[in-house]
């Protein structure tokens, strides 16, 4: 039953989400090039589609790949699971070794599914976003293909039990199980805070100044760290698996944005300049 559960999980909700996203990218491609030339509205970022199409498709194919990977795990032995003991587990993540909660399972899902349609939402609120809602989901969707590509191919090769193995008190069948051997490193947490620091950096490259941002950044921090807390309550990961699924999910939302960002020279003006018959181009440098 866990095991169902969570395969149909793992495949619809970031799968899914992943697949109608880059369906999405398509359609709005070329709005995103007509976007480019309004006056008004400007954008911080810069798309190009030799580049970002690969890199979605690839993102695309290594996250299957990863969750055929996990979906081909094999169970512990007998031998295997009578040597899971706390003893064997790192000092700093026994704290919740035995762990298990179907509740905290269920209601890490709320916070976890709502993250995927955040930065959508805040694209079409926010007017700035909006008129370039194209580009933005491009972003968006690069950021998801290279976040589900990093956390299932490492779920797919690492065997790593989750905390309720450590569990005496549950059937062998729910212990042994491939599906608990998944704990490393924590996807939910991953996923979500890719999503919420994706729509932070978002907002604040559209919005310089506003005083919305700080604001913006302390809910996209604090979703990730719910799915966290409540993997971590669930049984489903140890604290260094959410802290690692949190940083790698934060950095992937801030540094795709971040690295399709126009350059700009700060304090440079360039202007014609006519001397007589010469005609050339002015640099101007304010210190």
């Amino acid at each position: 039953m866990t095991h169902n559960r969570s395969t149909t999980i793992l495949k619809t909700p970031f799968m899914k989400h992943l697949i109608v996203l880059s369906l999405t990218l398509f359609t709005f491609f070329n709005t995103t090039i007509a976007q480019d030339t309004p006056k008004v509205y400007t954008s911080p970022y810069k798309t190009n589609f030799t580049i970002d199409a690969p890199l979605i498709t690839g993102g695309i194919g290594l996250t299957a790949l990863g969750v055929k990977l996990i979906n081909d795990k094999r169970d512990l032995t007998p031998a295997e699971l009578a040597a899971k003991t706390r003893e064997s587990i790192p000092w700093f993540d026994r704290s919740s070794a035995g762990f298990y909660s179907k509740k905290a399972d269920d209601d890490s899902y709320i916070p976890f599914q709502a993250s995927f349609a955040m930065p959508v939402l805040m694209a079409l609120i926010n007017k700035n976003q909006r008129h370039k809602i194209g580009q933005v989901l491009v972003l968006y969707v690069e950021t998801m293909a290279i976040t589900g590509a990093l956390f299932t191919m490492a779920t797919g090769n690492v065997y790593r039990s989750r905390p309720y193995v450590y569990n005496t008190s549950l059937p062998d069948d729910l212990r042994k199980g491939k599906n608990s051997q998944r704990a490393f490193y924590a996807g939910h947490t991953a996923a979500a805070a890719a999503a919420t620091f994706f729509m932070a950096k978002t907002f604040q490259d559209f919005n310089p100044g506003s005083k919305a941002i700080p604001y913006v950044w302390a809910f996209s921090a604090s979703v990730p760290a719910l799915v966290g807390y409540l993997r971590y309550k669930a049984g489903m990961h140890f604290l260094s698996d959410n802290l690692l699924g949190y940083a790698l999910g934060a950095g992937a939302g801030i540094l795709v944005p971040q690295l399709h960002k126009i350059k700009q020279l700060k304090n440079v003006t360039f202007s014609p300049a006519i001397d007589g018959s010469s005609r050339g181009l002015a640099v101007t440098y304010k210190f």
